[in-house]
């Protein structure tokens, strides 16, 4: 069963997101911030990481950043619900700093779980 981490600071969110890749057979755990999603990365090994953009502790560019620079072929989606604020397009700049697809709140849950499927069955 493949392993999925979830890393968003919204309860609400990580239990909708759990719900329904759970539905869909894969393992997931999750994370409120980016620190513990960073350490749980470490220690779990997940197959793929999925992380908010906007959160406390530590957010979600930064943890990317770090999870590429001990892991570079980590599979991660970016997600945000910030949309663009100002000039800044949070989901552009996380696909230029690493996230291997990005995805906006509110999600759409078939369109979720296919972006999941096909970044689990890349090489």
């Amino acid at each position: 069963m493949q392993k999925i981490l979830v890393i968003d600071d919204n309860v609400v969110v990580c239990n909708t997101i759990a719900q329904i890749l759970e539905t869909e057979g894969y393992s997931v755990i999750s994370a409120e911030d980016g620190r513990r999603g960073l350490s749980m990365f470490r220690s779990e090994k997940p197959d793929l990481v999925i992380t908010d953009i906007i959160m406390p502790e530590k957010e979600g560019i930064e943890t990317m950043r770090d999870i590429r620079g001990e892991y570079p072929e980590a599979k991660i989606i970016a997600i945000s619900g910030g949309g663009r604020i100002g000039n800044t397009d949070f989901l552009k700049i996380a696909r230029q700093l690493g996230a291997s697809d990005v995805v906006a709140k509110p999600l759409d849950p078939d369109q979720f779980v296919a972006i999941v499927r096909n970044r689990l069955a890349a090489a």
